[in-house]
Parts: structure tokens; sequence; C-alpha cells
């Protein structure tokens, strides 16, 4: 198996990317590894089969590469390539770690799967990407020969014949490739996904159950908590003084230009994290650092969407609820101070998986009639292959450390994981089709968390809905024998867009196609979820057509099972169905009527209620779940 990476490149010396124990490259293969700037052809090998990079597109808009903070060839320098690039199928490397936290094997989705690299993202004033140079990239990604390609990378929402990535992702759909891409990270609010093509799994982000901490020790023992951290170096604080702007709401959220040095220089000081949002978050850092405070402890649920670069001295994100106890230490205490031990690392945190704050969701702008995103994968401090060639993790006034592997978060992670289940689901399903495997890991995904409640959304603390997660957190193994499918033929998804009443042209360009016709024009695809749009009215009814694909050994037969709230009715047609063999296929529908008016309010103005249709093998092992959702169109 081949995965194309489109992304910032690759760093081909880290141990993520050795070729120990691969066979020679398939014979198949028909990329090159291209000379440039600090890379050469020598730099790929079993494992990194192919490297290319593209910028005609960047230059004719008369933007160069810049010389100092990237290559023009495809070495990566902005870390990013790297880390998706070993999610997806980053070989085994031994002691990976991020500075003592995570320590372990960091190793791929699929670690015997080849990595194709082709390199989009330049830098120059930004990291914004040509359409000609991705959609290029794509082309010859699909002309060498890959298998799966993953895109960590979107374009703003159009309609699918003025967005690159859906058109190229059409052109890999004809070739049977596999495309995942990121679902964005304009989360938590409504209709910001992106990448919602029906041709392409669209993947949102999820805790693990893995976080790091520091323990934290107020005066002599009179409080101990433990918090959020990733300060990289192996710190015992000890008596330090701590500071808290009682009395002065300016000073107790740490606002910039509010704190004075005379006050807390040398001292750590305690915020409030201000709910206003991320920019205020950075006021905040920002504030401690000039003010020449000895560190910070923050008061945050979640905290802001930080990388671990974004704090120059020594932090901890404590828990609101821990927050209140601290404030009342310090407030009671005539000489008030703290202790801290950095460089904890905590397994089998509970609840998890948790719909990260930053994932977007759904329903799609542009094509809301499919439930977008597709599924979760992780994507929050997620450790994975980095670029040592500048200074990544902050310590100190001015002193920056190297690192092999790095922390990330983001749909950009998230992608990736989907892209080498693909991969391995490919390779044990020769004949699968791409919607047959985006249909068996949707329809196995876990909707409950290690907690066994319904997946959180960590916005707000209780359970989400599938505009948040989709089908649910995908579950490999599961997704090998998902005993059905829902299959989809290129001429369905021609159908659909004559549904969405695009013009000729428009199909055209989109599909690469000069003949087709829109005889059978809908906007109900064979897909492994369900969606009912409220346009302007809180009651509504439709009826989906759907066809199963048995991908199993034997004859079964499959009972179904609705679970609806109130204010949905939900009736399939037939309940029971009876599969002769392998391939053999089955019909039904589902008629869904929504009330969200008196006495079923929703929740939200984007979101009405959802449930779930279950088909369970009868005297069988298999069980096949779809999401019903009902929301409001944007």
């Amino acid at each position: 198996m081949i995965i194309g990476v489109l992304d910032s490149g690759i760093w081909p010396e880290s141990e993520s990317f050795n070729d120990e124990g691969l066979p020679p490259v398939p014979k198949r293969w028909r990329g090159a590894c291209e000379t440039g700037t600090e890379f050469n052809a020598s730099y790929c090998n079993r494992k990194l089969i192919g490297a290319r990079s593209f910028s005609k597109g960047m230059q004719q808009e008369k933007q160069n590469i810049s010389k100092t903070y990237d290559y023009d060839s495809p070495r990566d320098f902005l870390g990013h390539g790297s880390h998706t690039s070993s999610i997806a199928a980053g070989s085994s490397a031994v002691g990976a770690e991020y500075f003592g936290y995570a320590k372990g094997k960091a190793i791929g989705m699929a670690p015997k799967a080849r990595i194709a690299v082709y390199k989009v993202l330049f830098f120059d004033e930004s990291y914004d990407a040509a359409a000609t140079d991705v959609l290029a990239g794509l082309d010859q990604a699909i002309e060498d020969g890959v298998d799966v390609l993953s895109l960590s990378l979107g374009f703003f929402e159009t309609p699918f014949d003025e967005n690159p990535i859906a058109i190229g992702a059409f052109a890999a759909l004809k070739k049977g490739i596999f495309v995942s891409c990121s679902a964005g990270n304009n989360g938590p609010h409504a209709y910001t996904i992106l990448n919602g093509a029906p041709w392409i799994t669209t993947v949102g982000a999820g805790t693990i159950d893995r976080e790091f901490a520091a323990h934290v020790t107020l005066g002599d023992g009179e409080l101990t908590v433990t918090g959020k951290s990733v300060y990289p170096e192996n710190l015992f604080v000890s008596d330090v003084p701590i500071y808290f702007g009682h009395g002065n709401r300016t000073k107790e959220l740490c606002e910039i230009y509010s704190l004075d040095p005379e006050e807390v220089a040398g001292k750590y000081i305690f915020c409030d994290f201000d709910s206003s949002g991320q920019t205020n978050a950075y006021a905040q850092i920002d504030e401690m650092d000039t003010a020449g405070a000895a560190g910070a402890i923050f008061s945050s649920s979640e905290g802001p969407f930080f990388r671990p670069t974004d704090f120059l001295k020594p932090f901890v994100l404590v828990n609101p609820k821990y927050g209140d106890l601290v404030k009342h230490y310090i407030v009671n205490s005539k000489n008030a101070t703290v202790s801290i031990r950095f460089q904890t690392t905590l397994l089998g945190t509970k609840p998890a998986p948790q719909v990260a704050y930053f994932s977007s969701r759904g329903p799609d702008r542009k094509s809301p009639w499919i439930l977008k995103p597709d599924i979760l994968a992780p994507g929050v401090d997620i450790l994975a292959a980095w670029v040592p060639n500048r200074g990544f993790a902050p310590i100190g006034d001015d002193d920056y450390l190297l690192t092999d592997y790095a922390l990330e978060s983001g749909t950009s992670m998230s992608c990736p994981h989907a892209a080498g289940i693909a991969t391995l689901l490919k390779a044990a399903h020769r004949d699968w089709s791409s919607a047959a495997i985006r249909s068996a890991m949707m329809t196995t995904a876990e909707v409950f968390d290690n907690a066994n409640g319904r997946i959180i959304d960590m916005t707000t603390g209780v359970a989400g809905t599938p505009l948040d997660f989709g089908a649910g957190h995908i579950n490999p193994n599961k997704a090998m024998d998902p005993g059905l499918v829902y299959d989809i033929e290129i001429q369905d998804y021609i159908n659909y867009l004559c549904g969405l009443n695009y013009t000729s042209k428009q199909i055209r360009t989109i599909t690469g196609m000069r003949q087709f016709n829109c005889d059978s024009a809908t906007l109900d695809l064979n897909y492994p979820s369900f969606i009912i749009l409220l346009n302007n009215t809180n009651t509504t009814g439709t009826t989906f057509q759907r066809e199963l694909t048995n991908v199993a050994e034997g004859s079964s037969v499959y009972r179904a099972v609705v679970r609806a709230p109130s204010g949905m009715k939900a009736v399939v047609q037939p309940a029971t169905i009876t599969f002769a063999g392998k391939y053999s296929k089955a019909k039904f529908q589902l008629t869904v009527e929504i009330d969200v008016g008196v006495g079923s309010i929703p929740e939200s103005d984007y979101f009405g209620n959802y449930g779930f249709l279950s088909r369970y093998e009868v005297n069988g092992k298999h069980q096949v779940t779809s999401p019903i959702v009902s929301a409001f169109a944007p």
C-alpha cells in the first residue's frame, strides 16, 4: 500500500521514516524523488518512495519561497508534513518523546505502508497554498499510483467546481483511490466544515485517553491538584511565592498592562482564564512574560487552542473546580507559596474521547444534505515526527530547544489516522471501493466513551451530537469486519450533483467526464448516515432509499432497530432483510418525521435532534449503525 500525503514536505532523516524490514519498492510505482534545496533522491528509501514539490502556482502569484523559513524542495521546514506523514504510516521509532512527555514507541497507523510526499505548502508571508499547486499535486499523486491520499489542509467551502480538493478527489475516486481530509479547525461553531464533498472522507478531531500533567502543591500541603502542562524542562519548583490580583478583575484575569512588575517579578501568578477567547489568552501570556513572572497557573476547563510553543515560562492549566480552591488558599494565606513537579504523563484518563473544541462542526454549507463530519479520530496532543531544524520548545526567556518529535493538535492530526486505517482496510479487502471503506469505518464507529457515556463535546461538557462527531469515533478492528456496507458508484455521485442543480459545465469540471446524464437526479445518496433539513419550520418528513451489500462470508439475516428521541419518528421498511451470500444486496427505505416544536425545543439554532438506525445480524455478531440527524440548513 502507498499513501500519498499532500502537505508541507517531509524530514527524511526522521526515525519514523526508516525502511528497516520493508521489501523492495512496488514495481507498479511510477513516482520519483526530486532534487532541490537540501534534498536529493538519495533521501528516499523503501519507506519514503516519492517526494515532489509544487510551487508554480504560488510563484505565478509573485510569491517567492522564503530562503530563511522554507526549502525550495520536498524538505519540510514547518514540521506539519512530517507530523502527518508519520501518523499515517510512520515506521516504529523506539524511545520517542516530547521532553519527557509521552515516552514510548511512536508508530503510524499503517507502519508497513509506503509514503509518497507532495509538498504544496511553502512559506512566503504565510503558508497559504495556491489552488493550482494542490490540484497539480493531486494529479501527480494519482498518476504516480498511490492507493490512499491524506490531505490535512482545506480551502474555504465553495461550490465543488471551484474547490481544487473536491475536483482532485473526484479524479482519485475514479481510480479507486481513497481520500481522507481534515474537517477544519473552526469549531465549535456550526457550518464550519471544510472538505464536505461526499466522495471525500471528512475527519473531525477527538481527544485520547492520555494527558500531560504537572502536580501542584500549595503551601505545606494545604492543597494538592493536578493540572495540564507540557513545559519541556524536568523542573521542580519549590516553595515559590504565588500572586493573585484579588479584588481587581483585570489583574485577576491577567489582562494586558494590568500586572505590576514590582508585585509579580519572580513569583508564580494565578490567572482566571477569560472565556472571551484565544486572543485574550495570548494577551494573558504576554502580560505574564513582560511583567517578569516566574511562571503561571491558569484556571481553565479546556484551555484555549495552544501549541506547546506558546508559553515562554513554566505554566499549568487547572480545572476551574480546582481553581476556586487555589484562589481560596491564596486569598486566605499570609505568605502563599507553590511547589510544582512537571513532566508527568497520565494514561487511561476519562472520559475519552471527547470532541475537540476546535474541530469544525456540520452541517456543511454547500452540501448540507450529507451529514458531515463523517467520523472522529485522534487529534489532540498527538506525538509524531518533527523537524529538528530550529528551536521549537521555549525554555526560559530566550532559549528554544530542538526536538525530533512534537505534540500537535488539530484535524490535521485526525485526518492521517483515518488515512492510515483506510490503508489497512484496503490492504485486507482489495475489492472494497472507497465508499465501502468509509462505510465500514462509519457503521462500526463508537458513540460511547471509556466512561460508558455518549461522547462529550469538550466545549459544553455535555454529550455531543453527530454534527460534532459524525458517525462516532473510528474503531479500526471493528471496521475490518463490518458485515454490511453502503456502497456508492460514480453515477450515484453524478446524480447527487444533478440534484444540487449544478450545470453541465460544473459537473464536467468536477468529474472530468464529457458524457453523463441527469435522468436520476437526487439529493438522496446511498450514504451511511441520514440528515433531515429543517428550513424555516420545526416539522418535516422525508423518505430515504438505501441499499446494503453483504461483505461477510455466507448468508445472513439482519433486523432493524431504531432509537429515536421525542420529536423524531422513524420507520424502516422492510424491518428484516436477507442476504443469500457474499456480495448480495438488499434495499430498504427509512421514513423519518421530525417535530421539534412545543415539548421538544431544539438545543440550538442549527441542531434539531438525533437518533440511530442499527441493523443487527440475527444469530450473528455484526451490528451496522447509522446516525439520523435533523438540523437547520445554513
